[in-house]
C-alpha cells in the first residue's frame, strides 16, 4: 500500500479526509500539531478519530504558535460570535504553511509521497491557506525543496474537500462511516470537548448538519 500522510486537527473536515485517504488505498499516518490552540480537546478527538478510521499512526508535534500570538486563538483575544468582513481575526497566522510542512518532513522520512489536508475554498472563513491557489503553489515548493521532490517520485498534496460545501462533506463522511460524534470543530470548546455553539466555526457546522438533513451529533455546552 502506498503510504499517505494526513494532517488530522479533530475536526468534521479532517476526519472525513482522513477516511478519504483510506478508501483510495492509502496506508494512513496521521499528523496533528499541538500549536498552543485554546484548548487542547480538539487533539484528544483527533487520536480517536485516527483510531476509529484505522490510521496506522498517529504522531502530534509541538509548535508553540502562542509565542507570537496574532489570532483569537492563539492570543488573548475573544472569538467572535458573529461573522464580519475580510480575514477574521481567528485566522492563525501562517498556521497551514507550518502544518503541511511538517507533513511535508514527515512524508519524506516515511517514503510517502502523498499528503492529505481538509482546507476548504466553499464553506471556510475566508481563510487565505485555504484556497486552491495556496495548494498548488505549496505543492510546487514541495517539489522545489525535497530530496523526494528532485530525485524521488515527487511530492502530491491533496484538498478533496476543496470544491464541497459542509453539507456535501457530511454526507461523504457518512458514507464513509465517520462518527462525526467524535469530532470537535469548536474555536472554544471546553476541555471535554463540548462546543460552544456561537462561534463561525460551530454556526458553519451546525449549518452543513442542517443542510444535509442530518441530525447534529455535535455535544453543546
Amino acid at each position: 500500500m502506498k503510504k499517505a500522510v494526513v494532517l488530522v486537527s479533530g475536526g468534521m473536515d479532517s476526519a472525513v479526509v482522513l477516511a478519504i485517504a483510506r478508501e483510495q488505498g492509502f496506508a494512513t499516518h496521521a499528523l496533528s500539531v499541538r500549536y498552543g490552540q485554546r484548548h487542547t480537546s480538539e487533539l484528544d478527538a483527533a487520536a480517536k478519530v485516527a483510531g476509529e478510521l484505522g490510521a496506522l499512526a498517529h504522531k502530534t508535534v509541538n509548535v508553540d504558535l502562542r509565542s507570537i500570538g496574532g489570532s483569537a486563538l492563539t492570543d488573548d483575544i475573544d472569538v467572535p460570535e458573529a461573522g464580519g468582513d475580510g480575514i477574521p481575526v481567528t485566522y492563525v497566522p501562517a498556521r497551514n504553511t507550518i502544518m503541511l510542512s511538517v507533513a511535508l518532513g514527515w512524508a519524506e522520512v516515511l517514503g510517502a509521497a502523498d499528503i492529505f489536508c481538509g482546507v476548504n475554498a466553499v464553506d471556510y472563513s475566508g481563510y487565505p491557506d485555504c484556497r486552491p491557489e495556496f495548494i498548488a503553489a505549496f505543492e510546487k515548493l514541495a517539489n522545489l525543496a525535497t530530496k523526494a521532490g528532485v530525485e524521488g517520485a515527487g511530492i502530491r498534496i491533496h484538498a478533496p474537500l476543496m470544491r464541497m460545501g459542509k453539507d456535501a462533506i457530511v454526507r461523504e463522511g457518512l458514507r464513509l462511516g465517520v462518527d462525526f460524534a467524535s469530532t470537535v470543530s469548536c474555536y472554544q470548546a471546553d476541555a471535554q470537548g463540548r462546543a460552544c455553539g456561537h462561534c463561525d466555526a460551530c454556526r458553519l457546522r451546525a449549518a452543513g448538519f442542517a443542510d444535509a438533513g442530518v441530525a447534529d451529533p455535535t455535544r453543546y455546552a
